[in-house]
């Protein structure tokens, strides 16, 4: 059989039209892609990653924003840190309550474990139910914690940086703050980390499109600056006004604690660590309040630093059943050096006892 020449190259005809059709139109493709993959290149800082979106962030209504704590700052040592601090706090003041705290964010939601640590803080008890399963019930216990916390802090100056809805939510960095405006407020014996920042993610509906941005929250500063919330004494003003002074300030309080320290053969020429120990501190007391001080009392040789704040704390005992208010430093704070705080200590007791011979 013979093949027909003209049918062969109508059919010729026929492919290569197909086949030019095709490539135009793969290649009119390629070039719309390039064309969205170069929009999205330009656009891809304005919108939010996939990963970067919850469900409930496409539910959001027009105008409404939610926020969440960045991946990376989860992660971040210093934050962990701050985490594992504030747990062993609670825990080792709901002890008697047997409550025990392993994850701030399942753990202080429900308003539970917020309510017994604000009453054991403030003395105070709250009129909430004990135990409420229902989402209603634990939003209404919450309500009622947070306004007894937030009318004890707000005039202290603190923002007000959490809400009923955003503890309930799991929002660590919220519960974080709360928590931490409570271990300030309270004077908690516990060193928080200095300079804690956290990104956070906050999305926000507008007119139907998501827009994703990360703002820094400064969840501590400096123990200094978050010990200075409480009112100010004459040693604040004397560091303020005066710092120049500051080293006349050392070597009279240096005078003072030896001319009474001499009594016993004792002698201080470092004011910031000679004190450190809490031993100096006892046996000063003693001495001011002419008394003696059981040696059973203090560890007159401390070696760990349990024992040294044991030491401090025992002097600031001491100093309040003399009648003095009570220090404004921490025991922790003395023992790790730090000078303002020893110095506050010292010129305390300067002002009270400097006529005492």
């Amino acid at each position: 059989m013979t093949a027909n020449p003209a049918r062969a190259r109508k059919d010729e005809g026929f492919l290569g039209k197909l086949g030019g059709t095709l490539s135009r139109k793969k290649r009119s493709k390629e070039v719309s892609d390039l064309h969205e993959e170069g929009k999205n290149a330009i656009n891809a800082p304005l919108l939010p990653s996939s990963a970067d979106l919850l469900p409930e962030d496409m539910l959001l209504e027009d105008n409404a924003e939610r926020s969440m704590l960045d991946p990376t700052s989860r992660e971040d040592p210093k934050f962990k840190d701050l985490q594992k601090v504030l747990i062993d706090w609670i825990n080792n003041e709901l002890e008697e309550e047997r409550i025990i705290v392993k994850d701030l964010e399942e753990d202080l939601y429900d308003g539970q474990v917020l309510q017994k640590l604000f009453e054991k803080l403030s003395g105070r008890k709250l009129n909430v139910a004990e135990v409420t399963q229902s989402e209603i019930g634990q939003k209404q216990k919450l309500q009622t914690v947070l306004e007894a916390v937030n009318e004890l802090l707000r005039p202290q100056g603190w923002t007000i940086e959490w809400g009923v809805d955003s503890i309930h939510s799991k929002n660590l960095v919220a519960i974080v703050f709360l928590l931490v405006a409570l271990a300030v407020h309270f004077m908690a014996p516990i060193r928080l980390p200095e300079h804690v920042s956290v990104q956070v993610v906050v999305v926000k509906k507008r007119e139907g499109i998501l827009q994703t941005s990360h703002v820094t929250k400064e969840l501590t500063t400096t123990t200094e600056m978050m010990m200075g919330r409480f009112e100010r004494d004459a040693f604040d003003t004397l560091l303020d006004h005066a710092p120049d002074k500051l080293s006349v300030v050392k070597t009279s309080l240096i005078t003072f604690v030896n001319k009474h320290l001499n009594k016993l053969n004792l002698e201080v020429t470092e004011l910031e660590s000679q004190f450190a120990d809490g031993v100096y501190l006892v046996l000063l007391m003693g001495l001011l309040e002419d008394y003696f001080v059981p040696l059973y009392n203090f560890y007159l040789t401390p070696e760990s630093f349990e024992q040294k704040v044991h030491n401090v704390a025992f002097a600031f005992e001491l100093m309040q059943d003399g009648g003095l208010k009570k220090p404004k430093a921490r025991p922790e704070d003395v023992v790790n050096l730090n000078l303002k705080s020893t110095l506050r200590v010292l010129y305390n007791l300067f002002t009270n006892y400097k006529s005492a011979e």
